[in-house]
């Protein structure tokens, strides 16, 4: 199965210009505040990272760290026979560039079941970029059909993704992720189910939004796995973490892989609010007996550098944790998606757009988008040299800006053929050239700009020397997926403020009811209204079900700093009152607001269902509840 990243789009071999960060050091990360922070809370913190990448692969938790001491990293490398074998799979990575891990999470069975052998419950790609510091995580629905190479003794064939490692093991998934994507592969990590409920109860357990009533006990004589979790905001240990991020009995794969995704930035937000570095020692004894990495080129990890990118993972701006979704999934037992659709997917994983919340805000509160920065490639000449010495490598590079629109012209060869990425040569005296070599370096995935030498004038606009890292081909570059301004669907809400008035005031503090709901919406049947406390704070929440049968809600909690709100991917101030506006990608998630040391905020169905514009409506339309 072919996607639009070409065979050489980016570099998809060894020296390829996209290996090189350790992957451990990604989580589901948004802005936090800036503290000054001691050595051994750096340590700890580094550390962190590996635990959270962990989790990842456990349950699609957040993040990772690796730094404890030396001794801990080298545990958790490749030491199972079958993952040092997918090793040899794997793109080399190479420093200070993009790189990309698989993560599989997968369940060890034991006693009886142990001879059925184990089955992968997490796939997940996260790549992350150093250079325009954003991290994106795509995963894979465990019951999605895709074309399964095989391995000794076992012919290729069609089935659920998660069955290549029941077959072939990590190089069996290794294998069919490569062939279904065509993304460069740097590392692979493998997780323990086992050690998850541990390794987030010795993290301190995990704050996470809870959309609706969960709850099965098999009473009925059914065989599915357990769980008791109410709707709200609230703290899960192990075991419940564990059931909600695996949970499918009345909804299909497609929800257990957001509630997956969800968990990853609900346990970065909890780390960066509540770690402390007493928790290290049982972390590095969970983690080293639970996971494993392999690295491309049979590499070892390397301790100072995966310090570095943990750094860079987290002090990620806001909004630069991107979660990418296969859209146009159908099915339930078994899932299928169009090719194209895996291709959008792709090529959104490997070039996200970091700008799309702030031009969803834009869109969705009828605002004037910003004018695009930097000239039309029409406007842009430029002079393409060959800094590689692969014959030919210019004039293709020529061509496709060409076909992009660009006057180019051939100029050569350049004055060395040791230029590894491709490098975008400008004067900063000309208006726009800066712009312009931003974009055309991401055109070539990895390419830099560099400020052409004091004295030397170029003949055009931008120069391009063609690097080691170039293939033949340019990236697609980042979809544009703004939505387009629509009308709210909502309707009034007449039946909430009745609810919130018989709970207010066990509540005791303000409560806000909402004025609309959108409009195929009506309280939820099983559980309305919760009233309950979070910690030591007052909470409650209201639960809507959707006409499509699935759950957004309306969160109110007397916590003027809960870890869920840390991180807004944009902030607006609309009719006096200051909003944080959550997205993904550009959906937007989740929108808050603080009163008088109080949280409020609406949050979206797990699939983002409900418009931009209606998550808006809703928000603006809360306001103090009066009366008896």
């Amino acid at each position: 199965m072919r996607t639009t990243l070409k065979r050489g789009t980016a570099g998809h071999h060894a020296g390829n210009g996209h290996g090189g960060i350790p992957i451990s050091p990604l989580s589901g990360v948004s802005r936090y505040r800036t503290k000054r922070r001691g050595p051994l809370r750096l340590l700890g913190k580094f550390f962190l990272w590996l635990a959270m990448i962990v989790l990842v692969a456990a349950g699609a938790l957040a993040g990772g760290a690796w730094l404890y001491i030396n001794q801990s990293v080298a545990a958790v490398r490749a030491h199972d026979p079958d993952l040092i074998r997918a090793q040899e799979d794997l793109d080399v990575p190479t420093p200070d560039q993009p790189t990309v891990a698989l993560v599989i999470g997968y369940d060890k069975r034991l006693g009886p079941e142990s001879a059925l052998g184990s089955r992968s419950d997490t796939v997940m790609l996260l790549r992350a970029d150093p250079q325009k510091q954003v991290i994106s995580m795509m995963s894979f629905p465990r019951d999605l059909v895709v074309p399964i190479p095989g391995c000794a003794g076992q012919l290729p064939f069609t089935g659920r993704i998660n069955e290549a490692y029941t077959s072939c093991g990590p190089r069996g998934t290794l294998k069919t992720v490569k062939d279904l994507t065509h993304v460069p592969i740097n590392y692979i990590i493998t997780v323990n189910f086992i050690g998850f409920r541990d390794i987030v109860d010795k993290l301190g357990g995990v704050y996470i939004d809870v959309d609706h009533r969960y709850f099965n006990d098999n009473s009925n004589g059914e065989n599915y796995a357990t769980i008791d979790l109410h709707s709200g905001y609230q703290h899960l240990t192990g075991k419940q973490a564990l059931d909600y991020v695996r949970f499918r009995h009345t909804d299909s794969d497609l929800y257990r892989v957001v509630r997956q995704q969800s968990f990853v930035k609900a346990m970065k937000q909890q780390i960066a609010a509540n770690w402390s570095v007493t928790r290290i020692p049982g972390v590095v004894t969970t983690i080293t007996k639970n996971v494993e990495v392999g690295v491309g080129g049979g590499k070892t990890l390397d301790v100072p550098t995966l310090y570095e990118y943990a750094n860079l993972a987290y002090g990620l701006p806001s909004g630069r944790f991107q979660q990418v979704q296969i859209e146009n999934l159908s099915g339930y037992n078994e899932l299928s998606a169009p090719q194209q659709s895996i291709d959008d997917a792709v090529n959104n994983f490997m070039n996200p757009d970091v700008s799309a919340p702030e031009k969803a805000a834009t869109a969705a509160l009828g605002e004037k988008p910003q004018a695009q920065t930097g000239p039309r490639p029409s406007q842009v000449s430029v002079e393409v040299l060959n800094g590689n010495g692969v014959a030919g490598a210019a004039d293709q590079a020529a061509v496709e800006l060409g076909d992009r629109g660009y006057p180019v012209t051939n100029g050569g060869n350049a004055d060395t053929f040791d230029y590894f990425k491709t490098t975008i040569v400008y004067d900063p005296a000309v208006a726009g050239a800066e712009a312009a070599a931003t974009k055309m370096a991401d055109l070539f995935g990895d390419g830099e700009t560099k400020a052409v030498q004091p004295g030397r004038q170029l003949e055009t606009m931008l120069q391009v020397i063609v690097g080691q890292t170039f293939h033949g081909d340019l990236t697609p570059g980042p979809s544009d997926v703004t939505p387009s301004h629509e009308p709210p669907a909502v309707v009034a809400d007449t039946v909430a403020a009745g609810e919130l008035k018989g709970v207010r005031k066990k509540a005791g503090f303000q409560l806000y009811t909402p004025t609309v709901r959108e409009s195929s919406s009506s309280l939820s049947t099983l559980e309305p209204v919760r009233e309950y406390k979070l910690g030591d704070h007052n909470a409650v929440r209201l639960v809507y079900e959707t006409g499509g049968v699935e759950y957004w809600g309306i969160q109110e909690m007397a916590w003027d700093e809960p870890p869920i709100l840390d991180g807004a991917s944009v902030q607006r101030r609309i009719k006096g009152r200051d909003y944080g506006l959550y997205f993904d990608g550009a959906k937007l998630h989740m929108v808050a607001f603080r009163e008088n040391g109080n949280s409020y905020y609406v949050i979206n169905t797990l699939l983002n269902r409900m418009s931009n514009e209606t998550m808006l409506a809703i928000a603006k339309g809360l306001k103090p509840l009066g009366g008896n």
